[in-house]
């Protein structure tokens, strides 16, 4: 699950997978190939990508963040995975995602869920066969889920070493995270309800990796009908000054609203 920290902002959360595997699965092999999503429950692992988010107390680090666990049977005991686990023998992949989520990292808020990729290479598990599905999930940046003692977040920009091929599935999520912002809604997946300017920009500027202006992304967002303020403005700071205005996303759904846009940086 991904989720973009800023200490100067809200608190929230960002995008993960995980191979869980247990005794039975370590055991077993799949007798043959499988497809993207498989439908041999017992023998199948989802590989989940979880969610945005903005500064939770625990970190002090601005940033995307995943979350993370840290395994402790083999293969690759001790190393960091994303959340995932096994597919129900009656469970569609959308439904089971939510239900892991809940049961193993409290995490029940997702705004956004999409699938990322399958990856069923020969070798990318030792010992045996699987196929994974990944989701890029994100959740609002005020749920603040309990986190069991082996799982924490992590700065998407400072990795710990991690399982398997779960490095790559966190920089696809990222990497689909950021073409999105550019042309669609998709920041009301990873903003709070209600936010100033220059808390949206940070989170765009933490999402898509390089600067924002504040006034350009504000001018972007109102053209594309995408944000619409509330006629509600925040307190004013302790230097006084102008309090600034307080908007809102007009739509709680993924949107296209400009195909081939690019949100690129600033010129120098």
């Amino acid at each position: 699950m991904l989720q973009v920290r800023d200490d100067a902002v809200l608190q929230a959360e960002p995008v993960s997978t995980l191979d869980r595997l247990g005794p039975d699965e370590r055991a077993g092999s799949l007798s043959s190939p499988r497809s993207g999503v498989v439908a041999a429950p017992p023998l199948d692992t989802l590989d989940r990508l979880g969610r945005a988010h903005e500064s939770a107390p625990r970190s002090p680090r601005s940033g995307v963040h995943v979350l993370l666990w840290q395994r402790a049977l083999e293969p690759a005991a001790g190393s960091w995975a994303l959340p995932g686990g096994e597919l129900g023998r009656d469970e569609h992949l959308n439904s089971s995602i939510r239900r892991q989520l809940a049961e193993k990292v409290d995490v029940r808020e997702l705004s956004h869920l999409e699938q990322l990729d399958s990856r069923g290479r020969p070798e990318r598990v030792p010992g045996r066969r699987v196929v994974a599905t990944s989701y890029l999930g994100l959740v609002p940046v005020d749920a603040d889920p309990r986190l069991p003692d082996d799982t924490a977040w992590h700065p998407v920009a400072d990795l710990p070493a991690m399982a398997f091929d779960h490095g790559d599935i966190v920089r696809a999520a990222t990497g689909r995270l950021s073409r999105k912002l550019s042309y669609t809604n998709l920041g009301f997946a990873l903003a709070p309800p209600r936010f100033t300017m220059s808390e949206l920009a940070r989170i765009y500027r933490a999402a898509l990796g390089h600067d924002v202006d504040v006034t350009n992304l504000r001018r972007v967002l109102v053209r594309r009908a995408q944000i619409e303020p509330t006629g509600q403005t925040a307190p004013s700071g302790p230097g006084g000054g102008r309090p600034a205005a307080i908007y809102r996303f007009t739509a709680h759904q993924l949107q296209v609203t400009d195909p081939f846009a690019v949100l690129a940086p600033p010129r120098a």
